[in-house]
């Protein structure tokens, strides 16, 4: 079956210098997640995407772009925008880790607690937050997904094609694994 673009596939592709990427560039399978730090069932997908990384190993590259639901999610831009800050001082996946992990703390101190637990420079980190200097990193997420077909969190795309089966661990890792059969 091909994919229409819009629809069924990933229209930006995944991309080294411009992306937040755990695992090997050449993976056999790449998963790409747009997610929101504050949706609940973004929040049942981390624990799953952890696992399905542990069981494929360096068969899986997982890829996270940020898809922030406002007004429905009111800490989730900023909480996006922190994990953004988080990667400009090269700690973008525990500030990943941690958002997920304390999903129903995202206020400001929330952030600046994490911050600190990672011992970024938080100064500058607060800075980035006030000012807003990722927002415009969350935005073309936030595009690439609408151009995508995203319309809720989490959304998952397989080698570039939206899954449209469970997030479960079960249904994911049989349709990882069926992906890294073809490949």
């Amino acid at each position: 079956m091909s994919a229409t673009p819009g629809q069924d596939a990933l229209t930006l592709p995944v991309s080294e210098g411009r992306d937040h990427v755990e695992g090997p560039a050449d993976a056999v399978v790449t998963l790409v997640e747009y997610g929101d730090y504050e949706c609940p069932y973004s929040g049942a997908a981390y624990p799953v995407i952890k696992e399905a990384q542990a069981r494929m190993g360096s068969q899986l590259r997982f890829v996270f772009r940020n898809f922030p639901i406002t007004p429905r999610h009111p800490h989730a831009e900023q909480a996006a925008q922190a994990a953004e800050a988080a990667a400009a001082q090269g700690r973008f996946w525990p500030m990943h880790d941690l958002l997920y992990e304390n999903q129903k703390h995202l206020r400001d101190q929330d952030l600046r607690s994490y911050a600190e637990r990672l011992d970024l420079d938080v100064e500058r980190f607060e800075k980035e937050l006030a000012e807003h200097v990722h927002a415009e990193r969350v935005r073309e997420d936030l595009d690439s997904g609408a151009r995508s077909g995203v319309e809720g969190t989490p959304t998952f795309y397989i080698n570039g094609e939206k899954h449209d089966g469970s997030y479960e661990i079960g249904p994911l890792l049989a349709a990882l694994e069926r992906a890294a059969s073809l490949s």
